[in-house]
């Protein structure tokens, strides 16, 4: 084997899916187990006001993603997958969850800001 900028960026991507599937995993077991609703649908770095209402979303997003990473890393060292197999499920995972994690923050920050915007004058 040659190491070239294939093999780099092999490595940089197999290597990256530990700390990707521990975060993952770590932000479902905080919202749906701990109850901690600030990592919520995230926009902007803020959590929409009724961030309860989309925890369940965000938590199984999370928790099949991370479940999917660790299996793709398991795939890779016991059972030898080809590496366009695994690339392929490591890239799609990566990239529906930013999309979903965006869809479900849009969503939910887009419900809340006529809410919001109803409830301005009022006192």
């Amino acid at each position: 084997m040659v190491f070239d900028i294939s093999v780099a960026l092999t490595w940089i991507l197999f290597l990256a899916l530990f700390p990707m599937s521990f975060f993952w995993l770590r932000r479902a077991w905080r919202i749906l187990f701990r109850r901690d609703f600030s990592e919520v649908a995230l926009r902007r770095g803020e959590p929409p006001p009724d961030a309860e209402r989309f925890a369940p979303y965000t938590g199984i997003l999370n928790l099949v993603a991370g479940g999917i990473a660790v299996t793709t890393i398991g795939l890779v060292i016991v059972a030898a997958v080809p590496y366009q197999t695994w690339t392929a499920i490591a890239g799609s995972t990566i990239w529906c969850k930013f999309i979903a994690d965006f869809a479900i923050g849009w969503h939910a920050h887009r419900l809340a800001a006529p809410r919001a915007a109803h409830t301005r004058g009022r006192k």
